[in-house]
């Protein structure tokens, strides 16, 4: 559904974007993780068609970027990380309103609004929302022409525990349903969650592409951790998971039964970020 290959953008003179290739497949959940700055909103940009000015191909659901025209938005659905809708109109209205701008079929705007949690508030002007109540609209407001694929950028940020999760599962169900979906974020735990696969992209380049499981797997070795008591206080060690049987001291405070907790400590694929980029998510 998505081909990009050897991708290069700059704002200025200096590079920006450089060297990107990756393929989705339909039906995938795919994230590129990266830092602010990094170049994520950038690439999802040129992926809609909104900076032509790049080099390298970008091919999405079968139509060239440069050669695309008004039916190609027939087709994709776009979540940016800032709302936009018209205040002074309901949410419910402001659904009908874009729902209008298109040809084909679109969703029932009752059933949209019910799975993000605003049925109840769908009357009110969406001035009056909150963040997170504008997020969630701002997510179906590209759902509801039934696109093919969908272009996420930081769904679930501002979004409190409950309606994060509610958000994720919105998500998964339009991935079920045969959507094409390209998540941009900052959020491991999300990613980890949500994506097929992941993308590492870092000052304009990437820097790794796998799974989440693969690349915890493939960079990261588990440890194990252990407390115990001696001398009246609490103690704690570790070891690399392959060693625990050279480890003399665990292996004595279990022949003496002198352990209080033991249990194993895998890294997390922001752990792996760390390792692979050298740099940390904010």
């Amino acid at each position: 559904m998505i081909e990009v290959k050897d991708v290069a953008f700059s704002y200025t003179k200096k590079p920006f974007l450089q060297g990107i290739t990756f393929t989705v497949e339909k039906g995938e959940i795919f994230g590129f993780l990266g830092p602010s700055g990094a170049g994520k909103s950038t690439l999802q940009k040129i992926l809609i068609g909104m900076l032509p000015s790049y080099t390298g191909t970008a091919i999405v659901d079968g139509t060239d970027m440069r050669r695309r025209d008004n039916r190609f938005y027939e087709h994709i659905g776009v979540d940016f990380e800032f709302p936009s809708f018209y205040e002074k109109l309901s949410a419910r209205k402001n659904l009908a309103f874009f729902a209008s701008l298109y040809s084909g079929k679109t969703r029932d705007i009752d059933a949209l609004l019910d799975s993000v949690g605003l049925l109840q508030d769908a009357d009110k002007p969406a001035g009056e929302f909150s963040k997170g109540m504008k997020s969630r609209l701002n997510f179906i407001k590209a759902l509801v022409h039934d696109p093919d694929i969908l272009f996420l950028d930081e769904p679930t940020s501002g979004l409190d525990p409950a309606n994060s999760q509610r958000m994720k599962d919105c998500i998964r169900a339009e991935a079920a349903r045969g959507k094409t979906i390209l998540l941009t974020t900052h959020n491991m735990e999300d990613a980890a969650e949500l994506c097929s696969r992941v993308a590492f992209i870092v000052d304009g380049k990437l820097k790794a592409l796998d799974t989440p499981h693969h690349l915890v797997l493939r960079k990261s070795a588990g440890s194990i951790v252990y407390t115990y008591r001696e001398a009246g206080a609490e103690h704690t060690g570790s070891c690399a998971l392959e060693a625990t049987g050279q480890d003399a001291r665990l292996q004595e405070l279990m022949a003496k039964g002198k352990l209080q907790t033991i249990h194993s400590r895998e890294q997390t694929l922001g752990d792996v970020f760390m390792e692979v980029t050298g740099r940390r998510l904010s």
